[in-house]
């Protein structure tokens, strides 16, 4: 089959598979809450994917990706709310979403990609611990500015006003605080995480994507044969950043969620749950940040239903002073430092959980070389008769033909 129509065919598979889940899911899932968790999961599978463009290829070390995605969340859920009222309000429509999506998530990840920029330009000159100390300072001046501001106080300047349209630690709740409207379905969130991917593996295994991981192994020897570290770092920096702002666009809208944008889900434990997700599938592997994403995801979730077991009620019961909390994150980091332990290079390392399938052309067998006969200086000479004399090989009997001059008959 040619390649061109089996691409086409894979194209408009993928696309019948997130439309039957647009319409199906709920029976799939009838459980709301398991219904929201698959969403989640694939909403932290896009943010994973971009982080590892950063960490993964890039070799660098971000801890504030949680700011970007809270930025790409508060921009999605402005711009969705607002085209929602435009449109009429009321419940959000499938039909709809094809005219809120799109520019929603448009606008999430540029700004993102323009704070990604901002911040990108002065820091990735730096490497290591003060990168991260960087970008995490980022990601908690964005969440205090917003916790911080001040609301419904009558004399306060531009900013003021704008921040304090954001809600504060109340959270935003869209432009009639009637909350965000739930356009992000799993047409949306599925159909986002193929294409996330698909740009992920089209990065990876480009020319460009070789130039980071060059730049990642020794950036010195990269450096010297031509490639620009600061250009390709903070492309990849606005690259990561849009796809955080993409991700906490769709975490606005996700259908079966918070329809309430607030700064505390975009604190240090989101970015340090990135990070896992990234380094437990493999840095630099884009099956294993898909595969990361998901497990971290439901591990989280599976030992909060683990304190609802009648044994572990029971323990609560025998000693009150039990935080179960404190004792699942203990439970969570052991399960993590037991990973690191046996797989320091996490599940994949930086290979890919489907292979790229390498056709080399076939060489002949490769056997013992046939011994060429000696050859002496006059053989060689009567193989090439015309050959002129300088030619001709050393230590060769080179006969000159003697014409008659007349002479040796006086």
């Amino acid at each position: 089959m040619p390649r061109p129509l089996k691409r086409v065919i894979t194209a408009l598979v993928l696309l019948g598979v997130v439309v039957a889940l647009e319409f199906g899911f709920e029976t799939v899932m009838p459980d709301a809450a398991w219904r929201q968790l698959a969403l989640f999961a694939m909403v932290n599978v896009i943010a994973a994917l971009s982080l590892n463009v950063i960490n993964g290829m890039a070799g660098q070390f971000s801890i504030g990706h949680a700011g970007f995605v809270g930025i790409g969340a508060y921009t999605g859920a402005i711009v969705s709310g607002n085209l929602h009222q435009q449109l009429g309000g009321g419940d959000p429509l499938f039909g709809n979403s094809f005219l809120v999506m799109p520019p929603a998530l448009l606008a999430s990840g540029l700004v993102a990609a323009l704070f990604g920029l901002v911040v990108g330009l002065p820091s990735l000159r730096l490497r290591g611990d003060y990168l991260a100390i960087v970008t995490l300072g980022f990601a908690e001046i964005f969440r205090l500015t917003i916790a911080t501001a001040t609301t419904g106080a009558a004399e306060q300047g531009t900013v003021g006003r704008l921040l304090g349209a954001l809600g504060g630690q109340i959270g935003y709740a869209g432009p009639d605080d009637t909350g965000v409207p739930q356009y992000g379905g799993p047409f949306w969130i599925f159909g986002a995480v193929v294409l996330a991917t698909l740009i992920a593996w089209r990065l990876k295994f480009s020319g460009w994507g070789r130039a980071l991981r060059a730049l990642r192994e020794d950036e010195i020897a990269s450096a010297a044969v031509g490639v620009d570290p600061t250009r390709y770092k903070v492309t990849s920096f606005v690259i990561s950043a849009a796809g955080g702002g993409i991700a906490g666009g769709l975490l606005a809208s996700m259908r079966d969620g918070n329809p309430t944008i607030q700064p505390d889900q975009f604190t240090f434990s989101y970015s340090f749950d990135a990070i896992t997700m990234v380094i437990l599938g493999g840095s630099g592997s884009v099956t294993g940040s898909i595969v990361g994403g998901v497990l971290v995801t439901f591990t989280v979730k599976l030992i909060e239903q683990l304190q609802g077991l009648d044994s572990v009620l029971a323990l609560k019961a025998a000693y009150p002073a039990l935080d179960l909390n404190a004792l699942r994150m203990v439970l969570y980091a052991s399960i993590l430092i037991g990973l690191m332990i046996l797989r320091p290079e996490g599940l994949f390392g930086e290979r890919e959980l489907f292979g790229r399938r390498v056709v080399r052309a076939k060489r002949p067998p490769v056997g013992p070389a046939e011994p060429v006969p000696a050859t002496t200086g006059a053989e060689a000479a009567a193989e090439r008769p015309g050959a002129p004399p300088e030619e001709q090989p050393p230590g060769t009997a080179v006969e000159h033909e003697v014409k008659p001059t007349g002479r040796e008959f006086e």
